[in-house]
């Protein structure tokens, strides 16, 4: 019975008739939207790819900053390490390799200096920086944050269009770290800014997220500085266009700090041989005895007036020859400060001093002679 009553009311639906359709009634599609075919992607015309690697003898920090680069850069590719013996001009190959037309190679010295190269493959130009004060993400750990893969705004300083050297290097700056409009793994919105600012001959590079409309910024992370070496009119060689003269390698300046360093330990031993050259046997060579101290001082002093005087008087009667006149005994007669024993071992002081020297230059001559090869 069950089944002839669900029947029945099929066939109550089926034959009841439609209802006559208002004027004002909205129909809806038969489909829904969910089911509409996926819009076709807009075209990616600035094909900008950046090749992000590094030499071998890179340090965990130096890793760590390129690590951070990579983050930021949605539109990088990756490669392993590359071997300090091959030539700088495999790279051009290793780009073409992996469809790049941008590169930036880090390659480390003596396990302390980082040095980057940023190049256009395959023409050029190239430039080479050393990387200076570093601080990774993880060692600033600060307030700001962005998404993964959105575009950055670019900010340069007004001073990168006064030289021209500066000018080449915004553009090579804005094609490397611009990240191309609808790169696939790109978020299609701006939320944080790079800024590139020059101070004292070098570029200071900091990143910013966008907190509000009003221009609230807060810091990222990483951050580092590049101080401009050379300019080359191709990839990874060719004619230099520009070079920095105010630059000084690292490896100079520390060389400078440690001979800084010896010439004061040298200048401390000479002035402790100068001391104990001059230093006076006593406390005061002028007394001799404790019985100076003994007795009443006015009367001390007036008897050392009348001494100077009687001395006074015996110089005066020796120059104009009168010796008739027998001089007076003096009782407190003061012993004549000259003292042979004294100069002698000032001299033999003075002596050892000079020699001490002497064998202090002759180690820095030996030093500084290298041992010529067959």
């Amino acid at each position: 019975m069950a089944k002839l009553k669900i029947k029945k009311t099929k066939k109550q639906v089926k034959q009841a008739p439609e209802k006559p359709k208002e004027e004002n009634e909205v129909v809806l599609p038969a489909v829904r939207s969910s089911d509409e075919p996926t819009p076709k992607q807009a075209k990616w015309i600035n094909r900008q790819r950046v090749l992000v690697f590094a030499a071998r003898s890179i340090n965990h920090r130096h890793r760590h900053l390129m690590e951070d680069l990579k983050k930021l850069m949605p539109h990088h590719k990756t490669e392993s390490k590359m071997e300090r013996s091959k030539n700088l001009y495999v790279v051009n190959e290793i780009s073409e390799m992996k469809n790049c037309n941008k590169c930036i190679l880090f390659e480390g010295r003596k396990m302390r200096d980082l040095y980057v190269w940023f190049s256009n493959i395959p023409n050029g130009p190239s430039a080479k920086f050393l990387v200076e004060n570093i601080y990774t993400m993880g060692e600033l750990k600060m307030t700001g944050n962005c998404l993964k893969g959105s575009r950055p705004l670019l900010s340069f300083d007004p001073q990168f269009t006064k030289d021209p050297h500066y000018s080449l290097l915004k553009e090579l700056l804005t094609q490397i770290f611009g990240v191309p409009k609808h790169h696939p793994k790109s978020q299609p919105f701006f939320d944080h800014v790079y800024t590139f600012m020059i101070l004292d001959n070098r570029i200071w590079f900091r990143n910013y997220q966008i907190l509000s409309e009003d221009g609230a910024l807060a810091e990222i992370g990483p951050r580092f500085v590049l101080n401009p070496t050379k300019i080359f009119s191709g990839s990874f060689g060719g004619t230099t266009l520009w070079e920095n003269p105010k630059y000084v390698s690292p490896a100079k300046l520390r060389q400078a700090f440690s001979k800084k360093a010896a010439n004061k330990y040298e200048r401390r031993i000479e002035k402790k041989v100068m001391n104990e050259a001059t230093r006076p046997e006593t406390g005061y060579p002028d007394i001799e005895g404790a019985d100076f101290f003994k007795g009443d001082p006015l009367k001390k002093a007036e008897d050392a007036v009348i001494e100077e005087e009687i001395k006074q008087e015996d110089v005066s009667m020796d120059e104009e020859g009168e010796n008739e006149v027998p001089s007076k005994p003096i009782v407190s007669m003061k012993k004549s400060t000259s003292r042979p024993e004294k100069t002698i071992r000032r001299k033999q002081l003075k002596a050892k001093s000079k020699s001490i020297s002497d064998q202090i230059k002759k180690r820095k001559q030996i030093k500084k002679k290298k041992p010529t090869k067959k």
